[in-house]
C-alpha cells in the first residue's frame, strides 16, 4: 500500500510536469502591470465601448430638438379646367362656359425662439374664361404678405419646444455622468480583478509549498519507517495529507484560470485572441499606510459623485418640467397680424408689377384669448409635477446618506484589513517559526507526525489568510476611492467628452 502511494505520488508528479510543458508549449506568458490592464480596459473594453454612444446619443438628440426652428419652405402649382354645356331657358339657349386657372403658391413658416410663429407667403391665379360665344377673357391676381402670431400667457415664457430642448440638455450632461460613473466602475473592476489575480497566482504558490512540505514528510517518514524509528500509521498519515495538499493545489489552480477569464473579459473586446495567452502580473500586493478623514472623504463624495451628479440632474429636469406645467396653466392670450400687398392684371406680369408697386396693401391685426374651463389636465399635471419633485428631492438626500454610510463603511473596512494584513504577518511567521522546532522534536523522536501535519496546516493556512488579507485592503482602498468618486483623479484619468 505505502509502495502503490509513492508511485502515484511520483506518477502524478511527471503527469503534472509533462502537462505543463505542453501548456507552455501553446500558450503564451503576457505579463502585464495593472496601469497596463486599465489602459487595455479603457480602449477594449466592450461595456465602455457601449457605454461611449450614450454622450453621442443624447447630443443628436439636443440637436434634433433645435429642428423645430427649421423653417419649412413650401411651392405647390395647380391647374383647374371647368366646362359647362348650354342651358336652354324658355325658347333661348344659354351658351355654355369654359374656365381655365393656373394656380402658383409659396410659403416659408417658421417658429422662432421666443415661440413667434411666422409665415411668408406669395400666390398668383392666371384665369381664363368664356362664356357662351363671348370672346375669352383672361386676368391674374396675387398677393404677398407676411404673417406672425405672438403668445403672451400660455407658452410665453417656455413652451413644449424649449421644454424639449432645456430636457434635452439636461440629458447630454446626464449621459456625460453616466459615462464618467461606467469608467470608474469600470476601472475598479480591472483593480480588484488584478489584485485578486496576485492572489490567485500567491495562492497556488503557497499551496505548491503546502505539497513540498507534505511530500517531503513522505519522504522522510518511509526512511523512519524502514529503520523502525517510526509506526507505519504516520507514514499513512503523512501521505493522506500529501493527497489533500494536492487536491487544494488542483483547486487553487483552478481558481487562478477562472481569475485569468475574468480580467481578460475586462480588458479585451477579442477573447478568443487572448483564449491560450496565461496572465502573469507584475505587481505586487503590499499594504501602504493610509490616513483616513471622514469628514473629508464625505466632501468629495458629496461632490465628485457622478450618480449624485446625475440625481442632481433629475431635479433640475423635474424642475424644467414643473415650469411648463405651471405655464399650461395660464389661458392663451395670442396677439397676431398680416401684413401684405395686392396685385391684379391681365397676365402674370400685371399682377406682379402691381404687388412690386405695393400701392395696394392689405392688413390685419388682432387677438385671441383661449381660455379651458375647469383646466383639469393642466391643474393636475401641475400638481403631479409638484409631488414628483419633491419626491426626487428626497430620493437625492436618500442617496447622499447611502453615499456617507457607504465611505463610512469603506473606511472602517480598510482601517481593519491594514489591521488584518500586520495580524496575519505575525501569525504566519510564528507559524513558520512553530513548524521549524516541532520538525526538530519529531527527527529526535520528541514529537509526532500527527503534530508536525498539524503545524503545517496551520503554516498553510497563515500564508494564505496573509495574502488575503493584503489583497482584501487593496481592494478596499479601490472601493473608497470609487465611493468617493475620486478613481479617476487618482489615476490621472482625463474624461472629455466630445
Amino acid at each position: 500500500m505505502r509502495l502503490l502511494m509513492m508511485l502515484l505520488v511520483l506518477v502524478g508528479g511527471c503527469l503534472r510536469a509533462r502537462a505543463q510543458a505542453q501548456t507552455n508549449a501553446s500558450s503564451q506568458v503576457r505579463t502585464l502591470s495593472l496601469q497596463d490592464c486599465i489602459q487595455m480596459a479603457l480602449r477594449h473594453n466592450l461595456d465602455l465601448q457601449i457605454d461611449r454612444y450614450n454622450p453621442q446619443i443624447a447630443l443628436f438628440t439636443l440637436k434634433a430638438a433645435y429642428g423645430a426652428y427649421d423653417p419649412v419652405f413650401s411651392l405647390s402649382g395647380q391647374h383647374d379646367h371647368t366646362e359647362s354645356g348650354p342651358v336652354l331657358f324658355g325658347t333661348n339657349f344659354i351658351g355654355g362656359s369654359l374656365s381655365d386657372d393656373d394656380r402658383f403658391s409659396t410659403s416659408l413658416k417658421g417658429t422662432s425662439p421666443v415661440g413667434t410663429t411666422y409665415s411668408l407667403a406669395g400666390n398668383v391665379i392666371d384665369t381664363e374664361q368664356q362664356s357662351g360665344f363671348s370672346p375669352t377673357l383672361s386676368s391674374a391676381q396675387g398677393a404677398a404678405s407676411f404673417t406672425a402670431s405672438q403668445p403672451l400667457l400660455k407658452n410665453f415664457w417656455i413652451d413644449s419646444t424649449r421644454l424639449n430642448i432645456k430636457v434635452s440638455k439636461n440629458r447630454v450632461k446626464y449621459s456625460e455622468q453616466g459615462l464618467k460613473q461606467a469608467i470608474m466602475n469600470t476601472v475598479t473592476a480591472v483593480e480588484q480583478a488584478y489584485y485578486d489575480l496576485i492572489y490567485d497566482r500567491q495562492n497556488v504558490m503557497v499551496q505548491e509549498k503546502a505539497v513540498e512540505l507534505a511530500t517531503q514528510l513522505v519522504v522522510e517518514n518511509k526512511k523512519r519507517v524502514e529503520v523502525g524509528a517510526l509506526a507505519p500509521l504516520d507514514e499513512q498519515q503523512a501521505e493522506a495529507q500529501a493527497a489533500s495538499t494536492e487536491a487544494t493545489l488542483i483547486a487553487a489552480k483552478s481558481a487562478l484560470a477562472v481569475q485569468e477569464h475574468l480580467v481578460k473579459q475586462i480588458i479585451t473586446d477579442q477573447y478568443a485572441e487572448w483564449v491560450n495567452t496565461r496572465l502573469e502580473p507584475s505587481g505586487t500586493l503590499a499594504a501602504p499606510r493610509q490616513f483616513f478623514n471622514l469628514q473629508d472623504s464625505w466632501s468629495k463624495g458629496l461632490a465628485l459623485r457622478p450618480d449624485l451628479l446625475q440625481a442632481k440632474l433629475d431635479v433640475e429636469q423635474q424642475g424644467i418640467q414643473l415650469k411648463f406645467s405651471y405655464n399650461q396653466l395660464f389661458p392663451e392670450l395670442d396677439v397676431f397680424g398680416t401684413y401684405g400687398y395686392n396685385g391684379s392684371g391681365g397676365v402674370y406680369s400685371g399682377a406682379f408689377y402691381d404687388i412690386q408697386q405695393m400701392n395696394r396693401p392689405a392688413y390685419t391685426f388682432g387677438g385671441l384669448i383661449t381660455i379651458p374651463l375647469g383646466n383639469t389636465t393642466a391643474r393636475n399635471n401641475y400638481k403631479s409635477g409638484k409631488v414628483t419633485l419633491q419626491q426626487l428631492v428626497l430620493t437625492l438626500k436618500k442617496l447622499e446618506q447611502t453615499i456617507m454610510v457607504a465611505i463610512d463603511n469603506d473606511i472602517k473596512l480598510a482601517e481593519s484589513n491594514f489591521k488584518q494584513v500586520a495580524a496575519t504577518r505575525t501569525a504566519r511567521e510564528y507559524a513558520g517559526a512553530a513548524l521549524d522546532a516541532e520538525q526538530k522534536k519529531l527527527e529526535s523522536g520528541k514529537s509526532t507526525t500527527y503534530t508536525v501535519l498539524q503545524m503545517q496546516r496551520d503554516l498553510t493556512t497563515a500564508r494564505g489568510n496573509e495574502i488575503q488579507a493584503l489583497d482584501n485592503y487593496n481592494k478596499a482602498l479601490v472601493q473608497l476611492s470609487l465611493d468617493e468618486g475620486t478613481t479617476l483623479q487618482r489615476l490621472n484619468i482625463n474624461v472629455e467628452v466630445k
